[in-house]
């Protein structure tokens, strides 16, 4: 992973800090149909997404994904960096639980 790149810091638009202790920072990100949101990082995350969609995401140095993404799915990821295109037709709502350790 390239150096970290806070969301909430280069897309306060779409990334909102909800809170933060030692161990974990909880992020909420909505991106409307049709909005791309800015390249970023994230920890090893936990993601729920209380509304999905479809969404095409990139990763440097890696080819472009597509995914469609249900309702109450949940994500478990490593750290990585990406920048997603909500390509479908309705807003994604998510909330992002990051791990410090």
């Amino acid at each position: 992973m390239v150096d970290y790149i806070d969301p909430t810091e280069v897309d306060p638009a779409h990334y909102k800090l909800l809170g933060e202790n030692e161990r974990t920072r909880i992020i909420e990100i909505t991106l409307s149909a049709g909005e791309t949101d800015i390249l970023h990082s994230h920890t090893a995350e936990n993601v729920y997404f209380i509304t999905g969609g479809k969404a095409r995401i990139d990763v440097p140095g890696v080819d472009s994904m597509e995914a469609e993404i249900p309702d109450g799915h949940v994500m478990f990821s490593d750290a990585w960096t990406h920048q997603v295109h909500n390509i479908g037709d309705t807003d994604i709502h998510a909330i992002i639980v990051e791990h410090k350790d």
